[in-house]
């Protein structure tokens, strides 16, 4: 028979675990959504002043280097698909497959984050270019550093994988890195649109 302690030491015990939980699960969406507001102010904001301005890039400069934006883009683009599949892995309980295609998808934000800086580097235009350069720099360096952020966070996932039985109880934090990433290649797909395309 379980003793009224016994009771009381279970029930505090679910208590203390599912609020936990479900605070990830309803408070990172939440932490999206701000995240997206200010996305979607800085995009309305570049789309006013690309609208109002016939001449928008500095003198001698026709447009930015789309080829290896694209590039870029596909590398990110296809991140978010490895990282689709390391979600199915840990799903499946394959934590060594889960572990590559985490590693993968960091890996590629590395490499997209390279990409960016040695864009930066060979720019036409530099920051005091006007409103091009202002606007150019904020919004791919604001999205840089949630990139980088990412990247950090991918790699602190796959060493909490490296803990055995981490994962035993469940992979919330898996799944809350997996929408960040997501959501950040989302961003960068209506930023190459405007930037790049426009």
């Amino acid at each position: 028979m379980e003793s009224p302690l016994d009771s009381g030491n279970s029930l505090s015990k679910n208590l203390n675990s599912t609020p936990k939980r479900d605070n990830l699960a309803f408070g990172f969406p939440i932490f999206l959504l701000s995240e997206s507001i200010i996305f979607v102010s800085f995009f309305v904001t570049y789309a006013l002043l690309r609208w109002k301005n016939s001449t928008w890039f500095p003198p001698g400069v026709s447009g930015l280097d789309i080829p290896r934006a694209a590039i870029n883009t596909v590398i990110l683009v296809s991140s978010s698909i490895v990282l689709y599949f390391a979600e199915r892995a840990i799903a499946r309980h394959k934590l060594v497959k889960f572990r590559r295609l985490w590693l993968l998808t960091a890996a590629l934000g590395v490499i997209f984050l390279i990409g960016q800086v040695i864009e930066w580097r060979d720019m036409p235009f530099g920051l005091d270019a006007g409103l091009a350069g202002a606007t150019f720099y904020l919004l791919t360096g604001f999205h840089g550093m949630h990139v980088f952020t990412g990247v950090v966070l991918l790699l602190y996932m796959y060493g909490r994988s490296l803990v055995p039985g981490n994962y035993n109880a469940g992979h919330q934090g898996v799944s809350a890195v997996s929408l960040f990433w997501h959501f950040v290649d989302v961003i960068w797909i209506i930023l190459f649109m405007l930037l790049y395309i426009w």
